[in-house]
């Protein structure tokens, strides 16, 4: 990852004179790519972003630049590099829709937001599919039948073939083929973002901006208003999805300057809905129980809840029996009770130690005389210690903490961790077990296992609600 920091300095330095204060690296979500902030002296920023997907790079920076030359709020893009590899871009802040959502709850201010945002949907997918080089898209070109069957087809093996529910393979194949049919034959095709949700809608400002629309392609107008207002995280009300469904129709009518038969609309709308849900599904699916990245693990009782309203709610306008029979066993409550995270409560008498600690001085005792849990050895990743700048620092400081997060394997080691400790937490918790011991051990108990306890600490109070008492035993040497 240095190499990478040293390429986005020369880049950055390539069109830009100004003294960079820092580069830090911004939390992965579900991609491969990288991004980072850069901060200048001058108190500016900018977006630095880095992937070995050539093609996917490539895509991005042509439909950026066809963007924005019709106006459309969208990042600048200021250099590549010659690898295509790297690119800088325009930064609009660390603040998303769905932040805004968490932050000030479903308001009118929230509700404004929306519409702002749909409103700048149907102005980039309508004018943008004008002129747009559709051969540059990373997969197919059109999100027709054959794509559709492909979205099915992945939410089929990655979550649905997981719960071990019987089927007829053939029937459900059948199914598929007839919905794809169905979606296809819609009235209105233009640019798809593809993955039109609250966290690619960065606010500024009060103003809205578009990122990661690279999987874009030319497809249904109701994909797109499908991904952003069904999404589970954003658990938007019926009365929110229907008026802003209406708005949205409402726009479009506008700029094509023609009426919208808003009855197959809606009805071919509903069907995209489905789709989207369950492509959303097999993500979920893939990422959390076959990467095992234990956030997406989290998403899964929210979509099936998700699902389950709109099966009992909505009509998609075709009867495909045997995928409906399976879709009502997959939304059983059976099923999502198997994704629920279980929650301490105040009466749970778990008691979750964590402690850092130096090998050099011993592993430390458990005093619950429950014999002792877990000791990770951090001693396998990179130590900050061994470099004069780190030497006085902790963990618990932020230039140790971008230190192993971006230039040393302590995210892989700790996803591993998570993914061992849960199944322990989650069962003590069930069966009132008192405590837990956890340690972490690197060489002087001052930079690896200070900073690994503390994320551990963090991970368990967020996804169970347990009661944690951290501790730093070897301190004595150091400050933080």
């Amino acid at each position: 990852m240095k190499a990478v920091i040293e390429s986005i300095e020369q880049l950055f330095q390539s069109f830009n004179n100004v003294n960079i204060n820092s580069i830090e690296k911004i939390p992965q979500s579900g991609s491969d790519r990288v991004y980072f902030r850069i901060e200048t002296k001058d108190s500016k920023s900018y977006i630095a972003t880095y992937s070995k997907n050539v093609k996917e790079n490539n895509t991005f920076i042509i439909f950026t630049k066809h963007f924005k030359k019709i106006n459309c709020p969208v990042p600048e893009i200021y250099a590549v590099d010659k690898a295509q590899t790297t690119y800088i871009q325009q930064d609009f802040g660390s603040t998303s829709l769905l932040d805004k959502l968490e932050q000030n709850g479903h308001n009118d201010y929230v509700y404004s937001l929306f519409e702002k945002s749909l409103k700048a949907l149907a102005y980039l997918q309508i004018n943008g599919d004008v002129s747009m080089d559709y051969t540059q898209c990373i997969t197919s070109q059109k999100f027709g039948k054959q794509a559709i069957v492909s979205d099915l087809l992945y939410f089929k093996y990655y979550f649905l073939d997981t719960l071990k529910i019987p089927y007829d393979k053939e029937k459900l194949i059948e199914d598929f083929e007839a919905l794809s049919t169905y979606l296809s034959r819609v009235d209105h095709t233009y640019f798809m973002f593809r993955d039109f949700q609250s966290r690619n809608i960065m606010v500024k400002d009060d103003k809205v901006y578009f990122i990661d629309y690279q999987g874009g392609m030319k497809g249904a107008l109701q994909y797109d208003v499908a991904s952003l207002l069904w999404q589970a995280k954003a658990e938007l009300s019926d009365e929110w999805k229907s008026s802003l469904l209406e708005y949205y129709i409402t726009c479009v009518e506008e700029i094509l300057e023609k009426p919208v038969d808003k009855i197959r609309f809606v009805a071919q709308y509903n069907g995209y809905v489905l789709i989207r849900l369950l492509q959303v599904l097999g993500a979920y699916g893939f990422r959390g129980l076959f990467e095992r990245k234990a956030h997406f693990l989290t998403s899964i009782p929210l979509a099936l809840k998700n699902i389950r309203w709109f099966i009992q709610n909505k009509q998609i306008g075709i009867h495909v029996p045997e995928f409906e029979r399976m879709l009502t066993l997959m939304i059983s409550e059976e099923v999502i009770q198997q994704f629920e995270n279980v929650k301490a409560t105040a009466d749970t008498p778990l008691l979750v130690t964590i402690n850092s600690f130096s090998y050099k001085k011993g592993i430390p005792a458990d005093v619950s005389e429950n014999g002792g849990g877990f000791v990770f050895d951090c001693r396998g990743i990179l130590n900050p210690g061994r470099f004069e700048g780190y030497k006085t620092k902790c963990g618990l400081d932020k230039p140790v903490k971008d230190f192993l997060e971006q230039q040393t394997d302590m995210p892989v080691f700790l996803n591993s961790v998570y993914n061992i400790v849960d199944i322990s937490v989650a069962d003590y918790i069930k069966r009132d077990f008192k405590n837990l011991m956890i340690n972490f051990g690197c060489t002087g108990g001052q930079h690896r296992s200070v900073y690994a306890a503390e994320a551990l600490a963090r991970h368990l109070k967020n996804k169970f609600k347990v009661k944690v008492n951290l501790t730093h035993i070897n301190t004595s040497n150091w400050l933080c």
